[in-house]
């Protein structure tokens, strides 16, 4: 009998949040550093490859990056997003359509509760031979913001930022789903921010926000006052406190079984 996967995030919390997002997006310099990132990888690592799809699925990259640049080269690319659109994908369910020879998935499976459940979707949803590159935010991300949280709960810490996977798991996580030749490593980029509001700010207009199912509480004054003492004190001479996000890569090929031998 299967098990049920922990519910750790709030499905509708997380839809809110990308709902959100498309909207601060729309703001004057509005950050979407890591997102451009996240794209600009895929399609090198696509390049490096040399594979050369004919038929796409692009989840989650809100730019239109890898879309724009597949649709270029003459491929046919179907966009999906778990809360934008006229036809939000639920990435723990089997796939609607299938027979893609790539498949990216762009941001967003640190946050669902079944991982090993909608990398199988995936998985069902690529043709023989076909790729699937996943891009996330990862283990190590947002050390300082950890820290200054903790500072500020006091003795009652919080629960404010969600567990990430690391690359070891990520790789156990591909051969569970059943991909073939899988890859997975990882790459860091640091922000620097001139206050404790930038870099929420920053994080809330990138997606990145609290969608735990059991969040804590919000911050009160004194708390909000310890966290900006906790960010201060971090500041280096110029007066800005540098976070790291690490941005996790999983690849994996969707190769047909052979039949055993006898």
């Amino acid at each position: 009998m299967a098990s049920t996967p922990p519910v750790i995030f709030a499905p509708e919390r997380r839809n809110a949040l990308r709902r959100r997002m498309a909207w601060l997006q729309r703001q004057p310099d509005a950050p979407h550093y890591l997102i451009e990132d996240m794209a600009d990888d895929v399609l090198d690592r696509l390049s490096f490859l040399r594979h050369e799809p004919s038929r796409a699925l692009v989840v989650g990259d809100w730019t239109e990056t890898v879309a724009q640049s597949l649709r270029g080269s003459g491929v046919h690319v179907d966009e999906r997003d778990p809360a934008l659109g006229i036809v939000p994908l639920n990435e723990e369910a089997p796939y609607p359509d299938g027979g893609y020879d790539f498949i990216a998935s762009i941001g967003t499976l640190d946050t669902v509760n079944d991982l090993p459940g909608a990398l199988v979707h995936l998985r069902r949803a690529m043709a023989d031979g076909g790729l699937m590159i996943a891009s996330y935010i990862g283990a190590g991300s947002l050390p300082a913001l950890r820290a200054i949280m903790l500072e500020a709960d006091g003795e009652r810490p919080s629960p404010r930022v969600h567990p990430m996977v690391d690359v070891r798991a990520g790789g156990q996580l591909l051969q569970r789903a059943g991909f073939a030749d899988p890859v997975i490593d990882s790459h860091h980029i640091d922000v620097r921010f001139r206050s404790l509001e930038g870099m929420i700010g920053d994080l809330r207009a990138q997606g990145l926000g609290n969608c735990l199912a059991r969040p804590g509480a919000p911050l009160g004054k004194a708390a909000l006052a310890r966290a900006r003492e906790a960010f201060a004190a971090r500041a280096e001479a110029d007066g800005k406190v540098t976070e790291r996000f690490e941005i996790l890569t999983l690849s994996g090929w969707a190769k047909a079984l052979r039949p055993p031998k006898f």
